[in-house]
């Protein structure tokens, strides 16, 4: 299955975009599900059609969902209180009814998440469309599964299962209670959970859809949103510029923003289209907010391939390089397209690297050549991070 993450500053028309996108992709036959995680019902009144916590049919071959985030939320914490219940027992802890709990903020996001994994687990559509919140929001999302499993492999590590038969003497001689048998069991879970949503974003059929209106700060929100989302290996395959005023008007007023707004599409042009890294779309202002399926079906969205063969599908690699004979180096690859020198930012600790660009800071291991080797230095050119690293002679293996 096919899946369009979509995404873009706040206010760009994401959502009209969505409904779009996966109208027309329906409209040509392909099994089409849209996913939305905002409170109040934007994407239906796109599509002409109410959703809800229920997936609903919003056209032939259509499927709309909103999750609702109140009802996950509601149901995590009170099996939470359930798994907890001795403890909160010794505590002497009041419980929590259902009737009194109110989804907390993140709470639409991480029901997102679970329905995004859901419904790829599923494998019952072609195509799975992702109405996903503003570009800064999103990204942090999209970064949660792989940033919450590593926090629980560096709090519960699996390995000290292992000694689960010394916890009641280790417990006594520490006179503290130690973590038990239930809690790696639920940390267990919670990475198998996690695991699968991670699959599901890294996925090389995933890519990112990024909307926003031409102009000066759509331009600096998009490269900041290209960045990030290279950061987190995930490849943007289209760049829709929404709301365009056609060129010629009467009105000066309107005519001087509609110039403003070419002379930006053109720079997206000239900055990533014809460097490769995706697509530029344009779709036209209809004069009113698009609504229901004649209003939808005005946009010319740019419709996703599906199936193995399908272009945009190429995984975002970072690979290897073996330069050792030539100049006794190996240079780690990393695509970071619209990265500012003066924004990059290495650390080197144990065998993972910190990459930190502006305000997106990403953890990765070490590929296990790299892991015996040492920083030898690092250089941003056309829109890629190369890091050198040189061989440790007390790690490295030697050939005679």
């Amino acid at each position: 299955m096919r899946t369009i993450l979509i995404t873009g500053p706040g206010g760009s028309g994401r959502t009209t975009v969505a409904a779009a996108t996966a109208r027309e992709a329906a409209r040509r036959g392909t099994r089409t599900l849209v996913l939305s995680a905002d409170r109040t019902d934007t994407l239906g009144a796109a599509l002409g059609a109410p959703t809800g916590s229920a997936p609903v049919e919003a056209a032939p071959g259509l499927t709309a969902w909103r999750p609702d985030a109140g009802e996950s939320f509601r149901a995590d914490l009170l099996a939470l209180q359930e798994q907890a219940s001795t403890a909160l027992d010794l505590l002497g802890s009041a419980r929590l009814d259902a009737e009194e709990l109110t989804p907390l903020p993140g709470a639409e996001e991480l029901t997102l998440l679970r329905a995004l994994r859901d419904a790829v687990a599923a494998d019952t559509f072609d195509l799975l469309v992702v109405d996903l919140p503003p570009a800064p929001q999103a990204l942090a999302l999209l970064a949660l599964p792989e940033q919450l499993r590593r926090y629980l492999r560096r709090l519960l590590p699996a390995e000290r299962q292992a000694a689960r038969a010394l916890r009641p003497v280790l417990g006594r001689l520490a006179g503290v209670p130690m973590p038990t048998d239930r809690l790696y069991e639920t940390a267990a879970r919670w990475d198998v959970e996690l695991a699968a949503v991670q699959l599901a974003v890294e996925d090389p059929a995933t890519t990112v859809r990024l909307v926003a209106e031409p102009g000066p700060a759509g331009a600096d929100a998009v490269r900041s949103a290209i960045t990030g989302l290279a950061l987190r290996g995930l490849r943007t395959d289209a760049l829709i510029g929404n709301r365009v005023l056609p060129d010629a008007s009467p009105d000066t007023w309107l005519a001087a923003l509609a110039v403003q707004q070419r002379k930006s599409l053109d720079g997206w042009r000239d900055e990533w289209g014809s460097a490769g890294t995706c697509a530029v779309h344009e779709v036209p202002h209809l004069g009113r907010d698009p609504r229901g399926a004649e209003d939808l079906a005005l946009l010319p969205v740019p419709v996703p391939e599906t199936g193995p063969g399908a272009a945009a599908c190429r995984p975002l690699v970072w690979p290897v390089v073996d330069r050792l004979a030539d100049d006794g180096v190996l240079v780690w690859h990393i695509p970071l397209p619209g990265a500012i020198r003066e924004e990059l930012d290495l650390v080197r600790r144990g065998d993972e690297l910190v990459v930190t660009v502006g305000q997106f800071r990403r953890i990765v291991a070490l590929p296990s050549a790299l892991r015996r080797c040492a920083v030898d230095g690092a250089s941003l050119r056309e829109g890629e991070l190369r890091v050198r690293f040189t061989p440790d002679p007390d790690l490295w293996p030697r050939t005679r």
